[in-house]
């Protein structure tokens, strides 16, 4: 028997419930982990509250990242042994792995031995941040040197994981942020230009870096009537990423920005990459590179006990944190 998180039911963290659960030896394609560290997610917060892709079959467990070391390995895996450090991709449903425990079955295709170089907080802290961010603006926009990125909620783990992958490529990320209280630490953590929203003209600032032209790459996960904004900001022929919607209010669409500037508009979710196993690989080489040569570097906001996971997600969701938050086993 081993402490795991499950839930019984929608709601807010009180749902959650640290309960001792049996877990199995893997079967065919999985290994079995010792969990060290877990990385939380806002898509494990609407999962846990109802609603986010998909609805939660109860008792429900959580958990799209961690990392710790292997502790069985099942019929048919290769390349892993018992004692391997590793970490987890988000590349499975939560209806069918949760990794909010201290022994887990994971699917051996999301498995990755990380650079020896991380720690076990700081490597359950990479993957789903810095896949995202690369999905959408280097597999499928190739951003590149000259371009700039807009990046709406830029103090989020996934918006300083697209800070960090903009600068590793030579691109120009401009951090959005409501007000100027995190401008400082946004600077700090490599975005050269910070545009506080509620307090500044989004669209004159955005032009004026960007010499008139515009960002060519908008990566946005809030929705809502900023996108009018943003589209003004876009350069001719950009694209703007729609990976979440955070905001309660609709997002109308900016039809003559989009006429005019023959933009394109798209969803975007993570799984597009990692559900193509040669688009996962070429991810993940790019993200353990990145993490080894360190032009990606994990930021932590602040780690909570496992007993503490109630706490872990009221501050998940109290929108404070500058980074990631990550839970320890």
């Amino acid at each position: 028997m081993s402490r795991a998180v499950r839930f019984n039911e929608v709601g807010p963290p009180d749902v959650l419930r640290v309960v001792e659960v049996d877990v199995p030896r893997p079967g065919k394609g999985q290994v079995r982990i010792r969990v060290k560290a877990i990385g939380l997610n806002r898509a494990e917060s609407m999962f846990r509250s109802g609603q986010y892709l998909e609805q939660p079959k109860f008792p429900a467990g959580l958990g799209y990242e961690a990392a710790g070391e292997i502790d069985e390995v099942g019929e048919g895996v290769e390349g892993f042994a018992v004692g391997d450090a590793v970490s987890v991709v988000p590349a499975f449903s939560l209806n069918e792995y949760g990794l909010y425990g201290e022994l887990v079955l994971a699917p051996a295709h999301a498995v990755v031995k990380h650079p020896t170089s991380l720690s076990f907080v700081e490597a359950a802290a990479s993957w789903m941040m810095y896949l995202t961010a690369y999905g959408a603006l280097i597999d499928i926009a190739k951003l590149s040197a000259g371009d700039a990125a807009l990046i709406p909620a830029a103090s989020s783990s996934v918006g300083i994981a697209a800070i960090q992958i903009a600068n590793m490529v030579g691109a120009t990320p401009i951090a959005l942020t409501r007000r100027g209280a995190k401008r400082a630490q946004l600077l700090q953590l490599g975005a050269p230009h910070v545009i506080a929203t509620e307090e500044q003209d989004l669209v004159a600032e955005a032009l004026r870096i960007t010499g008139g032209h515009g960002a060519r790459v908008v990566f946005d996960p809030v929705g809502g009537p900023t996108l009018a904004k943003l589209a003004a900001a876009t350069a001719r022929l950009g694209i703007i990423f729609q990976y979440g919607a955070l905001s309660p209010e609709p997002t109308p669409l900016p039809l003559f920005e989009l006429l005019a500037k023959l933009l394109t508009i798209r969803g975007y979710v993570l799984f597009e990459v990692t559900g193509d196993p040669a688009r996962l690989n070429a991810g993940k080489r790019f993200v353990v590179d990145g993490l080894a040569r360190g032009a990606l570097k994990p930021v932590i906001a602040k780690t909570f006990p496992l007993a503490d996971i109630v706490a872990a997600h009221r501050y998940l969701e109290s929108n404070e944190q500058v980074g990631k938050i990550v839970v320890t086993v």
